[in-house]
């Protein structure tokens, strides 16, 4: 049962983040057009991941920092894969954007690592 805690709060912050970005995407394109919205969602996407990788190494701290980014950005792509690919958009388009797929979930990882060493750091120096 630890175990299973474990892991279910790491995914729960990568819920949160992925449903940051799924808003993103789903209510700017009609608002900003859709190549405003893929530049919003490549800074915001990563920016928020840091935010939750550095409050969940601050308030949990139990799993590596490139574990926990490795599992945010697994969770990423298997719900954009599994969800909005299969589900909602029936098309494997979405796949062929780097800017759209390939740099957010890129970024999202080496975000989300940095942000999780870096509070490993400022804590280690206390």
């Amino acid at each position: 049962m630890k175990n299973v805690r474990r892991w279910s709060i790491p995914f729960g912050f990568a819920f949160v983040g992925w449903a940051f970005c799924a808003a993103i995407m789903g209510v700017l394109p009609p608002l900003i057009g859709m190549k405003a919205t893929l530049v919003v969602h490549l800074i915001a996407g990563p920016t928020a991941f840091a935010a939750l990788g550095f409050s969940y190494r601050r308030w949990f701290g139990d799993a590596a920092p490139v574990a926990v980014a490795a599992m945010f950005v697994g969770f990423v792509i298997a719900m954009d894969f599994g969800l909005v690919a299969v589900v909602i958009l029936k098309s494997m388009d979405m796949f062929r954007s780097i800017l759209g797929t390939w740099l957010p979930f890129l970024l999202i990882f080496l975000a989300s690592w940095a942000a999780g060493s870096e509070q490993r750091t400022v804590n280690n120096e206390q």
